[in-house]
């Protein structure tokens, strides 16, 4: 009976960064409940902190926040492919009543348990200036008018939530690598197309026209595949590479 129906999930944990803190598989089993996603998979777990075994453990770690795909937060390794945990319902992803295994992402810092430190995305979105500057606050009178087909190149652009998904299923950010990845550059293709943020396209572009930019992508085109917003990584990718190149041959013009 579906009142009977039990949960298991097997979940890698680690109660801190220190290598000292040694990694361990736990299973767990709760009662199934319609609807659950993993995040009130682990809700359920949080309210009697028990392994399958029966002995007692520590409330599992993870980060979420608006539960609705839209924060990025709760990004996870769920069954060995990353993405939401909001999103993940149990009955799609275990629908024969399969084990789930849940754990961290492997391209940032391990904070705790399924939670990682995704200060490098925003580091990234910094070096590439991905805001548009104002100058003072006095009044600039209107700005320059965005056409319609400028906004619906933009908007899918716009859709990115930094969950770090494309980083993660990219090979080329590794610990031997300096590449930036996909979101910064897609970010940079967003802004330089604004009719105000072409102000400091120029900017934007030697940022990365280094090993860590445009140059450092390996084509792969995993990060298309997960982004959860279904952004076009790789137009944009290719996108900045010709921006890229266009300066690097022509910008001397400019100043």
């Amino acid at each position: 009976m579906a009142d009977n129906k039990k949960i298991r999930l097997k979940v890698l944990r680690q109660d801190g960064p220190a290598k000292s803190d040694s990694k361990r598989w736990e299973e767990f089993e709760i009662p199934w409940h319609p609807q659950m996603n993993v995040i009130s998979a682990l809700m359920e777990i949080r309210k009697n902190p028990h392994k399958a075994d029966g002995a007692r453990t520590s409330p599992v770690a993870w980060d979420a926040s608006c539960l609705e795909e839209v924060c990025g937060s709760c990004t996870m390794l769920v069954n060995g492919k990353v993405r939401q945990a909001c999103s993940a319902l149990i009955d799609k992803i275990a629908p024969a009543g399969e084990t789930i295994t849940l754990a961290p992402m492997t391209k940032f810092p391990l904070v705790r348990d399924l939670i990682v430190d995704r200060s490098r995305m925003f580091e990234d979105l910094k070096k590439v200036k991905a805001w548009i500057d104002l100058d003072g606050s006095h009044e600039l009178g209107p700005g320059p008018r965005q056409s319609q087909e400028n906004q619906e190149t933009a908007y899918p652009l716009s859709r990115c939530m930094t969950c770090g998904c494309c980083l993660e299923a990219c090979p080329q950010v590794n610990d031997h690598s300096s590449f930036v990845g996909p979101a910064a550059l897609n970010q940079v293709r967003l802004f330089n197309l604004h009719p105000s943020g072409k102000m400091h396209a120029a900017e934007r572009l030697e940022a990365v026209m280094g090993e860590s930019g445009v140059q450092g992508c390996g084509k792969a085109q995993n990060c298309v595949v997960a982004c959860p917003k279904e952004i076009p990584l790789v137009d944009s990718i290719a996108d900045v590479s010709r921006q890229t190149t266009k300066h690097m041959l022509f910008g001397w013009l400019l100043k």
